[in-house]
């Protein structure tokens, strides 16, 4: 794993009578990015909050507990970035074998880590050379397509349940040029 982070957005929708105060409480493992205290094992650092304009900061630098008077309707209470600390939901098995200058077989299995609930819309980028000329892929779970513009086989799977493997194979067909002495750096899979 090159790199993982969760990026997520707590969004609220209220119809209130009033303008109640309201608050909304953080687990006491949190800690925000700059804080200079030692970090606690287990504790999760939070980079790159924002808040609503309607949040009082100086309750949450005292306290973390995020205090605001919400407008009516929907709105992003705020916004976070988390990059240390995470338990990855898949666990990706590639296999890449090359046949020779012109042909490749790639293989890719994703297993769910999880096991309680089901992933929804997940993105597989699978690298491919860019002098690609032909892609066959196969897979029993949702579809996968060869994008040219940026040499990558895409694996988009709707749902994604639980403790579940689902496997992708490609066959995957280049074509020979001259110029192209130097070896394919095999750039990392990445999903969302």
């Amino acid at each position: 794993v090159l790199r993982s982070d969760v990026t997520g957005e707590v969004v609220m929708k209220t119809y209130l009578t009033g303008m109640p105060e309201c608050k909304f409480g953080l687990n006491d493992k949190l800690m925000m990015q700059g804080e200079g205290k030692r970090r606690e094992s287990g504790s999760i650092e939070m980079e790159d909050v924002s808040f609503h304009q309607c949040v009082k900061l100086g309750k949450f630098d005292s306290d973390k507990a995020v205090t605001f008077i919400p407008p009516d309707g929907e709105f992003i209470l705020m916004k976070y970035r988390v990059s240390e600390n995470i338990n990855l939901p898949f666990h990706v098995l590639p296999i890449v074998k090359e046949l020779g200058r012109t042909r490749l077989e790639v293989n890719v299995k994703v297993k769910a880590q999880y096991s309680s609930v089901t992933g929804l819309n997940v993105i597989v980028r699978i690298p491919l050379p860019p002098n690609t000329a032909k892609v066959t892929p196969v897979t029993a779970a949702g579809k996968a397509k060869y994008e040219p513009e940026t040499s990558e086989l895409v694996w988009r799977m709707r749902k994604f349940p639980g403790d579940t493997e689902y496997a992708l194979s490609a066959e995957v067909e280049m074509s020979a040029r001259i110029e192209d002495k130097k070896a394919w750096s095999r750039p990392p899979i990445s999903m969302e």
